[in-house]
Order: C-alpha cells, then sequence, then structure tokens
C-alpha cells in the first residue's frame, strides 16, 4: 500500500507541564503567540503557518513532565536584535549572550521558559541558512 500524499495540514510539537496556566501566561503574554486550538488541558499555539506548540497539562497527557529536557524550541524572526532587546527587558530566565554561528548562518540567543524548556530566537546571516 501506498503512503498517503496528501499535503500535511500543521505540525504540532508537545510540551509537558506542571503548571498549565503559569505555561500558558508565558507563552501568550510574554512570546506573544495567539491561541489556535483549545482543548482544554492541551492548548495550541501558532508560531507561524503550519507549525504550531502544544502545551499540556502533564497529568492529562500522553506523556509526563521530566525535569531534563533534551529539546530545544527554536523561533526565526526578521530582526533577532529588536527580539533580544525585549528579552532582556522582560529578564528572561538563563538568557544568553547574542551569538553568531557563521557555521550554520545564524545569530542567536536562547533563554529558558517557566519550566526549563530552552527556547532559541534566531535570525538567518545569510540567504539559504
Amino acid at each position: 500500500m501506498p503512503r498517503p500524499d496528501a499535503l500535511n495540514q500543521l505540525a504540532i510539537t508537545f510540551f509537558y507541564y506542571r503548571d498549565l496556566p503559569r505555561a500558558m501566561h508565558f507563552y501568550e503574554d510574554i512570546l506573544g503567540l495567539p491561541l489556535a486550538i483549545d482543548q482544554g488541558w492541551c492548548k495550541i499555539y501558532r508560531i507561524c503557518p503550519g507549525a504550531h506548540i502544544g502545551l499540556v497539562d502533564e497529568s492529562k497527557g500522553m506523556n509526563k513532565w521530566h525535569a531534563v529536557k533534551p529539546v530545544q524550541f527554536c523561533i526565526r524572526v526578521p530582526d533577532v536584535d529588536a527580539w533580544y532587546a525585549y528579552a532582556q527587558d522582560k529578564k528572561l530566565d538563563a538568557l544568553s549572550d547574542l551569538f553568531i554561528n557563521d557555521e550554520i548562518g545564524i545569530r542567536a540567543f536562547v533563554f529558558n521558559d517557566p519550566e526549563g524548556y530552552q527556547i532559541e530566537i534566531q535570525s538567518a546571516t545569510r540567504d539559504g541558512a
């Protein structure tokens, strides 16, 4: 049987939280992501067309919260400097210095969300990066 070839409708990556309201506040009010789908104990936010992040109450989700977070949530933006100034103003947890990675063609910085997921904000420094 062949694999279905219809285009995907959207992508959602799920993160699991002990304090869902606190995570919601961060993603809505600090990052400014719009709520796209409200499933009660799961809130799905639009990052950009077709890409979403789901915040899940770990007491009800398929997986559980874990202290070790071996993932990074990355958002590409047109103006990393403006976002960095904003992040400094908000005094975001574990805010790094702004850095350049010439090998992969980005300027970026990282910080942690309220339960320790690392978020990277980046801009491309060259076409095709």
